[in-house]
């Protein structure tokens, strides 16, 4: 039987067809923000670039390794899934689909039949079967595998405690935290989890009373909110997954437009889950701001203070690799599109994954981040000179530098305060 409303309208992201329903508007090309919530299990837009990046990472996974052994499958739980495009674009979109168990889960029954409606009608069509494992408590596993994905309706907190997973995503509507200490305890002796939050006047210091109660933080709402947004997150993470003996380590963590997103590797191991107090401090705000174990002056946190990137695994996020996977055939693409759907569907793939390839190896390390903004009161100058004139002036000075995905102008180095300074001025 199909859903009331059914087939509405279709759009395609990355190379998945999409079905919105009829209330929902057609997505402007590049959306920004929140969208409107026009009823239960919507599609949010905005965050089609979060997917994208969710279908590479877990397709870098399979192709290099890095989870599971050689042949081995992951067990990919989508636990919140709404229409389900996350889900089905993995199914859609990531190569050696024999590799991948794929569960999409949500309470939302309407949400979850528009799901299931929107995948019988787009088949992926390489007649793939499996059976799901029995849960942890030897029942067998609720719902239905139709066309590839297990599609179950229920509770994300009871299903993530009867079964275990190498790959978790969470993307709740606001903060993630009630799901963090089940999915933890969910991913098996290592997986990634992956969590979307978009609370952001708490992560970024504007909501004050909310930032203690769900992070035991505080923020501070300037040039650097967002990546303190990042790092009380990841804190926050790094804290549930000590006390379930496991460690984390930061593949990608980022801000894009109204959420935070970080992907991160889980590993079970007492001796490093009892060290997770060492990448945990305080962003001191001086000139230039520095980490601290103490809370000082003016301060934001606790929060992560180690790497938020992987280098080799972010550094293969370019923007070649985006299209290949990721932008849609001849054969996806939907018949009123023309040339500029097309042309413009291109570039918000390419722009989904902007600057992370070359900033990855600096953010996998002890860096200094940059407000662009802000640089040129500090250097005491009055324009501030081009991105590509620092760059040019910090490599002649031996250093590296590189622009990050970030809302703000920031790029990061491995430049002192001084010679940053310096370059600033001369390169006006």
């Amino acid at each position: 039987m199909e859903p009331e409303g059914w087939p509405g309208h279709i759009w395609l992201e990355g190379r998945t067809s999409v079905h919105l329903r009829n209330h929902q508007p057609k997505p402007s090309h590049m959306p920004r923000g929140p969208a409107a919530k026009t009823g239960e299990g919507f599609l949010n837009p905005a965050m089609a670039p979060a997917r994208t990046r969710s279908v590479m990472l877990l397709a870098d996974a399979i192709e290099h390794g890095w989870l599971v052994p050689e042949g081995k499958t992951i067990r990919a739980l989508d636990a919140l899934c709404a229409t389900g495009v996350r889900p089905r674009r993995w199914r859609k979109e990531i190569p050696s689909q024999e590799l991948l168990r794929i569960t999409a889960n949500d309470l939302d029954s309407d949400a979850l039949a528009w799901a299931r409606q929107s995948h019988k009608s787009n088949p992926v069509g390489d007649n793939l079967e499996w059976v799901p494992e029995p849960s942890r408590f030897a029942r067998e596993q609720e719902g239905v595998v139709e066309d590839g994905i297990h599609w179950i309706e229920g509770d994300a907190n009871k299903l993530m405690i009867q079964a275990p997973f190498q790959w978790i995503d969470l993307d709740p509507f606001g903060s993630p935290v009630g799901f963090l200490d089940a999915a933890i305890q969910a991913i098996s002796r290592v997986g990634v989890l992956e969590v979307t939050a978009t609370d952001t006047a708490a992560l970024c210091g504007s909501a004050k009373t909310s930032a203690v109660r769900r992070y035991g933080a505080v923020g501070i709402t300037d040039s650097y909110m967002h990546d303190d947004a990042t790092r009380i997150l990841l804190g926050t993470i790094a804290r549930i997954a000590a006390m379930h003996d496991k460690s984390i380590h930061p593949i990608l963590s980022l801000f894009d437009g109204h959420h935070v997103r970080v992907s991160v590797l889980l590993k079970r191991s007492k001796e490093e889950a009892s060290d997770w107090r060492e990448s945990i401090g305080y962003r001191i705000r001086s000139n230039p701001y520095h980490f601290s174990k103490q809370a000082e002056g003016e301060f934001s946190g606790p929060m992560w203070t180690g790497p938020i990137f992987d280098a080799n695994i972010a550094g293969r996020m370019t923007a070649e690799k985006a299209i290949s996977l990721c932008s849609g055939k001849d054969e996806d693409l939907p018949e009123d599109w023309d040339d500029i759907d097309i042309e413009h569907s291109k570039r918000e793939i390419e722009r989904t994954v902007r600057h992370i390839s070359e900033s990855a190896e600096l953010l996998s390390q002890d860096h200094l981040l940059i407000a662009v903004d802000e640089l040129g009161i500090a250097a005491g100058i009055g324009q501030i000179p081009s991105m590509k004139k620092i760059k040019s002036g910090l490599e002649d000075a031996g250093f590296k530098m590189a622009r990050c995905h970030m809302p703000e102008a920031m790029f990061a180095t491995n430049a002192d305060w001084q010679t940053i300074l310096e370059v600033a001025r001369s390169a006006k």
